[in-house]
């Protein structure tokens, strides 16, 4: 799918991998939209690259649906969603004292899983009743996952569980949608330079780097928006995850 001209919808779009999105694909060309809990920033963020900021939680159907058809009004069909929006809490399954973490699990996979299918599914909606593409194409989503939905860390079966399920249903959405001209991918980044690992000691996110083989470095987020463009790009990308990570294996802790 070509990007110029072409409306894209990026969750998560006022800060990290999803800012970088929203710029990547601004600067090819496409009508961007980006969608985010913090409004303020998203605004900030869409007047830099002449986009549209929507305030809304992935997490809360309505809004997602509300917010998605306040874009198609606004910019037209909707042809590219990429959800960035996430949060990364961690906690061990049984903490000190006993202590569950149901919480940490229940807001997680609120956030990181039911917010990625809710804007899939309203998205991938409005996109079938879209005119195709003289390739038959109506549009395509890409999700975000994580190596840690291989690589889960103590502490992080949470976002392990949420990232896992984000892989695992790429391939049947896009069997699904297939019919209909969509394709659906996802991506696994690992340790990118973005506002979760800025918030690290020095001497631990120098820790953390020295495990990257090469480039041995945090990776940046336009390498994220780059995979992205990638994918747009490439018809015949579809119903996979991919690792985009140095060649990383994440330790056990």
């Amino acid at each position: 799918m070509r990007i110029e001209g072409q409306v894209a919808v990026v969750t998560g779009g006022a800060s990290g991998l999803g800012a970088a999105t929203a710029r990547h694909l601004a600067a090819k060309g496409a009508r961007v939209a980006l969608l985010d809990y913090d409004g303020a920033k998203a605004e900030a963020a869409a007047d830099e690259i002449g986009g549209m900021a929507v305030q809304a939680d992935v997490s809360d159907e309505a809004a997602v649906d509300a917010a998605l058809a306040e874009v198609e009004a606004q910019l037209g069909a909707l042809r590219m969603a990429v959800n960035c929006a996430g949060v990364g809490m961690a906690a061990r399954i049984v903490g000190r004292e006993g202590k569950p973490s149901f919480d940490v699990f229940q807001r997680t996979l609120a956030v990181n899983l039911f917010g990625t299918y809710n804007v899939m599914t309203h998205a991938a909606r409005r996109m079938m009743e879209a005119e195709p593409m003289k390739d038959g194409e109506r549009g395509v989503i890409i999700n975000t996952s994580s190596v840690a939905y291989q690589d889960g860390q103590l502490g992080q079966a949470a976002y392990a569980a949420s990232k896992g399920a984000i892989a695992s249903m790429c391939l049947p959405a896009a069997r699904e949608f297939a019919r209909s001209g969509i394709r659906v991918m996802s991506i696994a980044p690992g340790l990118f330079h973005t506002p979760m690992m800025e918030g690290l000691p020095e001497e631990v996110a120098a820790q953390i780097t020295a495990n990257i083989p090469f480039p041995s470095r945090l990776g940046d987020p336009n390498e994220f928006a780059l995979l992205a463009e990638q994918i747009v790009t490439n018809p015949f990308l579809n119903g996979t995850t991919i690792r985009l990570d140095g060649a990383v294996r994440l330790p056990p802790r």
